[in-house]
């Protein structure tokens, strides 16, 4: 981390930005600068992507006029350090990415540009994204609310981790300064452990039985829902991250082998105590805009599968003054309703099923 220095003056965040890939991240960054009034300039190899970013209205096609205030990199991982080595050769802008892994590309850039180039160089990582990919499913509201690792070297000026900061902040998302490594060290636990499980829950399922995925409710979708991102992009972040996801994983090889024995020799203590963890493990998570995790309570109620139903079921809870903390829905395969399970706060429940009640909506308790 580093810290202000004497004389070092904040800038502005007033552009031109530049954004050098116009996928799902890159594409959303720039809408949100256009949105401020800021002059974008984009660049990417598919021209395609481009068509679409600027039919979008995320900003125009770069020229080697341009004079960028700031680079932001959006590019596949393994393109990164060429990207940022490339953006610090052609102007004098400060420059961050948005990939996933941070230790590994500013080693790279180290190794290949003079200190003073470097020092423009400031790594960042926005904790937000989807299963779907390209500019088509970008939104300049992808990022709020959202934490955003702002990863500074040591040899970072504060001017520039700042202006990194500024666009953060700009983008609706809420800054968090961490080293290099120890980002990669929190994103290895809270992104691609998670990501690898679900892969192999949701390889279990592809060679399964019909008659067994017809079983198949809404805690397998919640649990396997990633696993359908893009192997490839994921093959490029395990690897440039492996050191601190082998670590985990070994971890939970351990626990896996705990497990087994548990399971197998009818150990209930042991068993009930992994469980308990995971229940610990859950509650540890941040609740929304980073503050504790509030108690909640699931109100199940069946909605007909028409058109507008949720629309209204979502207006009758907000009419009784409920916050929906998140939801869910589960198909009825049989039936032409779906199974909808509302999360409110705990103490606003019981109020919520009898105003639900009352309005001729069937729940379940």
């Amino acid at each position: 981390m580093t810290d202000p220095r004497p004389g070092d003056a904040v800038p502005a965040l007033i552009g031109p930005v530049e954004v050098v890939g116009a996928g799902l991240i890159g594409t959303s960054i720039a809408l949100v600068c256009r949105r401020l009034g800021l002059e974008v300039v984009l660049r990417d190899t598919s021209d395609e992507n481009i068509r679409t970013a600027t039919g979008l209205g995320a900003g125009r096609v770069v020229t080697p006029a341009d004079r960028p205030q700031l680079v932001v990199v959006a590019v596949p991982p393994a393109a990164i350090p060429e990207a940022i080595v490339a953006a610090l050769g052609r102007s004098d802008a400060v420059v961050t990415d948005v990939g996933s892994v941070k230790a590994a590309p500013l080693e790279a850039v180290a190794a290949r540009v003079p200190a003073t180039d470097l020092g423009r160089y400031v790594g960042s990582h926005p904790m937000a994204g989807s299963e779907r990919s390209g500019p088509l499913a970008a939104s300049a509201a992808l990022f709020d609310g959202r934490p955003w690792a702002v990863t500074p070297h040591s040899g970072a000026p504060e001017r520039a981790v700042a202006l990194v900061e500024q666009l953060v902040l700009e983008c609706g998302a809420t800054p968090l300064r961490l080293a290099p490594d120890e980002h990669d060290r929190a994103v290895a636990r809270t992104s691609h452990l998670p990501h690898l499980a679900a892969v192999l829950v949701a390889g279990r399922l592809a060679s399964a039985p019909p008659e067994h995925l017809a079983l198949s409710g809404q805690g397998v979708r919640d649990v396997t829902r990633v696993a359908a991102s893009d192997p490839a992009l994921w093959q490029q972040i395990l690897e440039a991250n492996s050191e601190a996801v082998l670590d985990l994983l070994a971890e939970v090889r351990a626990d896996l082998d705990a497990l087994m024995t548990a399971v197998a020799a009818d150990a209930g203590p042991d068993l009930v105590e992994i469980l308990v963890r995971g229940n610990d493990g859950t509650a540890a998570i941040p609740g929304k805009h980073g503050g504790p995790a509030r108690p909640t309570r699931s109100v199940f109620v069946s909605v007909p599968d028409h058109p507008g139903e949720l629309a209204r079921l979502f207006g009758d809870a907000g009419e009784v003054g409920v916050n929906i903390e998140d939801v869910h829905i589960d198909h009825d395969p049989g039936r032409p309703v779906g199974l909808t399970e509302l999360v409110v706060e705990e103490n606003s429940a019981e109020r919520l099923l009898a105003a639900l009640e009352s309005r001729g909506w069937t729940t379940h308790r």
